[in-house]
């Protein structure tokens, strides 16, 4: 899940996406709270560096992605990792 704490601050990666809302990830962490939602923030493993974010409403399945330009390839493994993890729960 994207993070802005004292330890990682993704909205700064998160505006390259095109994401400038305030309140962007307290409502991403409440809507994984309620089961409204779900979000991963994928990173560089080294780093923590965001490259993309991977959604999944489980209502309907439905998976969104979205990277930071050359990334796209780390926001589709992820999307098939969450693909996985969605199936498993139908």
């Amino acid at each position: 899940m994207p993070r802005a704490d004292d330890r990682v601050d993704d909205r700064p990666a998160l505006a390259e996406l095109g994401e400038t809302d305030d309140g962007y990830i307290q409502n991403r962490a409440a809507q994984w709270e309620s089961d409204t939602a779900y979000t991963w923030a994928v990173c560089e493993p080294t780093t923590g560096e965001l490259l993309a974010e991977v959604t999944l409403d489980p209502a309907t399945g439905l998976i969104g992605l979205r990277a930071r330009p050359g990334h796209a390839e780390a926001a589709q493994a992820a999307g098939d990792a969450v693909r996985r993890f969605a199936d498993s729960l139908a």
